[in-house]
């Protein structure tokens, strides 16, 4: 193993102190989501428990800059925290790929950018994707609402590996069914 336990635990609680709930939960969700699409597979545990943990750092005070996409902040910050750990050039190129392509990584992406863009992707899918939107609209219900319309969109027909477009068909038809009891329980008026 790349990462010490001293440095996996200094890891998670920066995770958690910047990130909060929202951002440590979102990680372990994507770590579990790996372990399912990713069966069977072989690819780098170490690089890409890294890379879940430090994907979003980019967006987290205080290392959020207005104007640059979080992705890329997230790449900047982590380059920095793992040249001044001393990790290895190779590992180090590996998770700055999955941190740069994790919401955009073509088929032609390391099986571990692959993997955590999938796992993010269903992240924000079914229930979780639609009270995600909802939390962060809780006074523009018709906002939230379209921004649930548009994420479902968006990600429907993303997903690289089959594993995971079988996850992404479920959360689709959650996401469906809590949209349809909202919208008849709120008679349109939201």
């Amino acid at each position: 193993m790349i990462t010490t336990d001293i440095e996996q635990d200094e890891i998670i609680r920066l995770t958690e102190q910047y990130g909060g709930q929202w951002g440590i939960n979102h990680t372990r969700r994507l770590l579990h989501l790996i372990s399912l699409i990713g069966e069977g597979q072989i690819y780098n545990t170490d690089a890409l428990w890294v890379a879940a943990y430090l994907h979003d750092w980019g967006g987290y005070a205080p290392w959020l800059q207005k104007g640059v996409d979080h992705a890329e902040r997230s790449k900047q910050v982590a380059d920095t925290f793992l040249t001044e750990k001393g990790y290895p050039e190779e590992f180090k190129r590996l998770v700055l790929e999955c941190i740069e392509f994790h919401h955009s990584a073509g088929s032609d992406r390391s099986i571990e950018a692959l993997l955590l863009r999938d796992a993010d992707a269903l992240d924000f899918l079914g229930v979780i994707g639609v009270l995600r939107d909802f939390s962060k609209n809780a006074k523009d219900l018709r906002g939230a609402y379209e921004a649930t319309q548009k994420r479902r969109g968006k990600l429907a027909n993303i997903f690289h590996f089959e594993k995971a477009r079988v996850i992404a068909v479920e959360r689709l038809k959650q996401m469906e069914a809590v949209l349809t009891a909202f919208e008849q329980e709120s008679f349109g008026y939201f």
